[in-house]
């Protein structure tokens, strides 16, 4: 087998498997990437037996053959290669990577005793894969790291009839995103780690979705996933979004970011990263306090609402996770200092964060 492929297109291709393919584990045979060869060009696979990854690199190939290679000690070679076309060729149970005046060689694994990875060739629904990830993005940051917390640990996909729903929480705060999206589609929870793996590989065009036994696969122009869903019932989040909003206060996004950044600096850290907000006259008022000091800073609003001024405090770590995906003016709204409060794009977006309040 001979193959020319451009450096920077097997690179990419390696990137991605790289994330997935452990560098380490009990089976060796896991740490291995999977290269097939046909005319049209190579297809590289991995698994971490939780998620299964197949991508698609053109290449001229001539006499295709497929082999098995170490993922990561392959990707460090091509990216350190010299040229910019790189030729791969076989002979034996060696791989020959050259490129400029480089020449490396690998041996090569056990084909047959590598694990099938098998990807299903339907869909049943279609979801437009720039759209879904950026709403993945959106709450990624909501999910919990921590393993005790079960479904926490996963971001929901819901489907409705003319959208779709992202969901991510960690008990503290909610993070919501709504786009549009059509077909009878089912309710999930995929594991916000492999979310991770979805954001990095849907780019544009079609994400088309396979349903399994506990399992989704998401098929794009070039990249093929299978991905093991969480069980468990999700919490039902729509109950802590406030309905009876007594304040609303409009202001530019980075302004609150800013402010928020800067009084933060002498937030207590063991008191939550605490940053008092006080709403009165048109006005925001941001204070902190900590061992070293005190800081305050105040900012211009559009206030409405029937309440004349409110006092809340949040976690300013939360805040600013909260903000992160808000272009333009945030619209925050609050219906009490006790209560959950509301951080959105005032010009809509379908992107909405919920956080519960620090006790004043």
């Amino acid at each position: 087998m001979k193959a020319n492929v451009t450096k920077k297109t097997l690179s990419e291709g390696l990137g991605l498997l790289e994330r997935v393919i452990p560098s380490r584990s009990s089976n060796p045979l896991l740490t291995a990437l999977k290269v097939e060869a046909t005319e049209a060009g190579l297809t590289l696979s991995g698994t971490n037996l939780e998620i299964d990854l197949s991508c698609f690199v053109p290449a001229e190939v001539q006499a295709p053959q497929n082999f098995v290679v170490p993922a990561h000690l392959f990707a460090q070679i091509v990216r350190n290669l010299g040229g910019e076309l790189v030729e791969l060729e076989i002979t034996g149970n060696e791989l020959s990577v050259r490129s400029g005046g480089s020449d490396f060689k690998l041996q090569t694994g056990d084909i047959e005793a590598y694990p099938p990875l098998t990807f299903p060739s339907h869909a049943d629904v279609s979801l437009n894969a720039e759209e879904l990830a950026r709403a993945f993005s959106s709450v990624r940051y909501a999910a919990s790291n921590e393993a005790f917390q079960a479904v926490f640990r996963g971001i929901k996909l819901e489907h409705r009839p003319e959208s779709a729903r992202v969901v991510a929480s960690d008990g503290y705060r909610v993070a919501i995103r709504d786009f549009p999206a059509s077909g009878d589609g089912r309710n999930l929870i995929v594991p916000a780690r492999s979310a991770d793996e979805l954001i990095r590989v849907l780019k544009d065009g079609e994400a088309r979705f396979t349903y399994g036994e506990g399992l989704l696969s998401v098929t794009t122009d070039r990249v093929r996933m299978n991905l093991k869903l969480l069980d468990g019932d999700f919490p039902d989040y729509e109950r802590v979004i406030p309905k009876d909003i007594r304040l609303q206060v409009t202001l530019p996004a980075t302004a609150l970011k800013e402010a928020v950044n800067r009084v933060a600096v002498l937030a207590d850290k063991n008191a939550n990263n605490r940053v008092e907000f006080l709403v009165s006259e048109g006005k925001l008022r941001l204070a902190a306090e900590g061992d070293y000091g005190r800081a305050q800073d105040t900012l211009n609003v559009v206030q409405g609402g029937q309440e004349p001024a409110m006092s809340l405090a949040f976690n300013a770590r939360h805040v600013l996770d909260a903000l992160g995906p808000i272009d333009g003016d945030a619209e925050l709204l609050f219906s009490g200092s006790t209560s959950p409060a509301i951080f959105r794009a005032a010009g809509g977006g379908g992107y909405m964060a919920v956080m519960v309040t620090l006790r004043v």
